[in-house]
């Protein structure tokens, strides 16, 4: 006698398929533990940023990021176009005129979170959103060292930003509570040299916050107090 074929699916003992949850508009999913940890922007407590050797690009503003290992985990873009942005990079007094635009991406260069600031803002503010245009919020500058972070409506975050040698950000949430911190320690955590700093987010941030987090630290030397 002979026995029927099986249906169709997946074979007896085979693993389960990851969930996709989350994985719609570019949500990053949640930290796994253990052996499991895969190293992502999302998921790195350390995070060392270094802006690119690019010697066939005048002023380049593409950065590198890297776990405190040195493997890399990503990259910051500047993708603004157009003559006025290239006069800008020359004359700073120009860049009011341009809209900016970066993009995070991911070590697939996958982007995964984009900013833009629009030309003549007076606010001069920058606009986060997912890879698909989503929106997440916005960075609003307050004076020469303060940021906001808002979404939905609401301050989630803040940033203080020292203007001195050797220095550190700190990024806390609406409670005050110290939740990221951005300093320029890169050689006593990584071997990564040249033009660094390191980004220190000790635990994992629900969303909103995670993106807007990433975003601002990220990029807070390439765009937001330059």
């Amino acid at each position: 006698m002979t026995s029927s074929a099986p249906p169709p699916g997946r074979p007896r003992g085979a693993p389960v398929p990851p969930s996709r949850e989350g994985a719609e508009h570019g949500v990053p999913r949640r930290r796994p533990s253990g052996r499991a940890f895969g190293r992502t922007l999302f998921t790195e407590p350390v995070l060392v940023v270094t802006r690119r050797t690019e010697p066939d690009v005048v002023a380049s503003d593409d950065y590198g990021v890297f776990d405190r290992q040195g493997h890399e985990l990503g990259s910051v873009a500047d993708v603004s176009q157009g003559f006025l942005h290239r006069a800008a990079r020359l004359l700073p007094k120009y860049d009011q005129y341009v809209t900016r635009r970066f993009e995070v991406r991911d070590a697939n260069h996958s982007t995964v979170l984009r900013m833009t600031r629009p030309a003549k803002d007076p606010r001069t503010r920058f606009v986060v959103s997912r890879s698909d245009e989503t929106p997440i919020g916005e960075i609003v500058p307050h004076g020469d060292n303060r940021f906001t972070l808002i979404a939905e409506e609401q301050t989630i975050a803040a940033v203080h930003t020292p203007s001195r040698p050797g220095w550190d950000a700190v990024i806390s949430d609406r409670a005050g509570t110290e939740i990221a911190r951005i300093g320029r320690r890169a050689a006593e955590v990584s071997p990564i040299g040249g033009d660094t700093y390191v980004v220190e987010i000790p635990k994992q941030l629900p969303e909103p916050l995670a993106s807007m987090v990433l975003a601002t630290a990220l990029t807070i030397e390439t765009a937001l107090t330059r």
